[in-house]
């Protein structure tokens, strides 16, 4: 019997000018269902987003990071969000939204530590 389980994730985007169809990745967010674990952790490049505009909104983007954690996280964090189990956080976060941090398409993999894998992502993709 493997100790590895299937696991999803998706990656937080940051687009600050829909139109031009740029964007830096800026998290990433990790559910196991095996291990009822919804993670996310977020990077934010402030000099590679304002190379693509100068003009963006850098405490909204960061507070917009921060609360994509806190519905990860769960508790007073999550807002009414808090008592959903963490599947339904996980797939509220990855629906598609016309806002400046948007989710982007849901990858699968296997993994016996899913909390080590978003730290992995992080790096790997988002670092």
């Amino acid at each position: 019997m493997s100790d590895r389980h299937v696991f999803e994730y998706a990656l937080l985007r940051v687009v600050p000018r829909v139109e031009r169809g740029e964007c830096v990745n800026a998290g990433v967010l990790v559910y196991c269902r095996a291990k009822s674990y919804v993670g996310a952790r977020t990077h934010l490049d402030e000099s590679r987003l304002l190379a693509l505009d100068p003009r963006a909104d850098l405490p909204g983007v960061r507070a917009a990071l921060r609360a994509v954690e806190g519905v990860c996280t769960g508790g007073d964090a999550a807002g009414q969000a808090a008592g959903d189990d963490p599947g339904r956080r996980f797939r509220w976060l990855i629906a598609p939204r016309s806002t400046i941090v948007q989710p982007g398409p849901v990858h699968t993999g296997l993994t016996a530590d899913p909390a080590a894998e978003t730290e992995r992502l992080l790096d790997l993709l988002v670092r």
